[in-house]
């Protein structure tokens, strides 16, 4: 089996170390911009060759992990390349523009969009890790609009790398992940400024900063070459859910210049329900 890895980094270098693990007989290719990156893959032992992005035409699975302003050109490219028994992969943070963009492709069938919710604040091919889907979700879109053959494929696939499946559509999806997932870059970016803004002396960040400080901020540091065409691309449901989130730091400074610290308490404790939802729903 040939599996081409478009974008070695810290998602496409997992699914390489992967799947080396869960497949016997397989050939892993490397296709990055980045030349080092490349290199870098190879020499980690990510993939087993390098190559250009016209040799997808030899591959049984193709798997997508560029920004996801470059994946909506790349997945096109690759559609008309591969072989009609390939399955095309794409693992980016939304969904929305990349499945009206291939809405009309003639190897539509030939597409599965799908999200692993897994990754870091790291990138590149450095950043890859073992194991890094296993007990995840992994969201997959549209998938009646995928050959049944090559969802059988796709899913064997995330099966042997332990992957938990959930099924929706693209809008949902897009929805779904401002409110958990791109909602909690914006804060940490921000919070991170606004620390930077307010604390000019870097010592007193180093020395005083506990482990909130530093969990809480700790997605300031992820790639905003790849988080900024995200917020480009999902804009309509990120913009809605900060508003809702500004009105209620608002709500809780004006709490707090009212004195109202019964009502302080009382928003505090009404929002740690979260800790049992994350805890795990039956």
């Amino acid at each position: 089996m040939r599996v081409h890895i478009i974008g070695v980094g810290l998602i496409g270098g997992s699914f390489g170390l992967d799947i080396r693990n869960a497949y016997s007989d397989v050939t892993l290719v490397g296709i990055d911009k980045n030349h080092e990156n490349q290199k870098r893959a190879l020499e980690l032992e990510l993939v087993d060759e390098v190559a250009e992005i016209e040799d997808v035409a030899t591959s049984d699975i193709v798997i997508i992990a560029v920004p996801v302003d470059v994946s909506l050109n790349v997945v096109k490219r690759v559609l008309d390349l591969v072989k009609d028994d390939a399955i095309v992969i794409d693992t980016g943070s939304t969904k929305g523009k990349l499945c009206e963009a291939i809405a009309t492709h003639e190897k539509r069938r030939n597409f599965l969009a799908a999200h692993p919710i897994a990754g870091t604040e790291f990138s590149g091919p450095d950043a890859a890790i073992a194991n890094l889907f296993r007990n995840k979700t992994n969201i997959i879109c549209e998938v009646e609009k995928t050959t049944f053959k090559l969802q059988e494929k796709a899913l064997d696939l995330f099966q042997k790398l332990g992957m938990r499946i959930c099924y929706m559509d693209a809008k949902s999806h897009d929805r779904h992940i401002a409110y958990v997932s791109h909602l909690s870059h914006i804060s940490s970016f921000m919070l991170g400024k606004t620390v930077l803004e307010k604390e000019k002396n870097e010592r007193n960040i180093f020395d005083l900063a506990g482990s909130g400080f530093a969990s809480t901020v700790r997605l300031a540091k992820s790639s905003p070459a790849m988080w900024t065409p995200i917020f480009e691309q999902n804009k309509e449901n990120v913009v809605e859910i900060l508003n809702e989130y500004i009105l209620n730091l608002v709500n809780f400074k004006n709490l707090l210049e009212d004195d109202n610290f019964e009502e302080v308490y009382q928003e505090m404790e009404t929002t740690n329900h979260i800790k049992a939802i994350l805890n795990g729903i039956n």
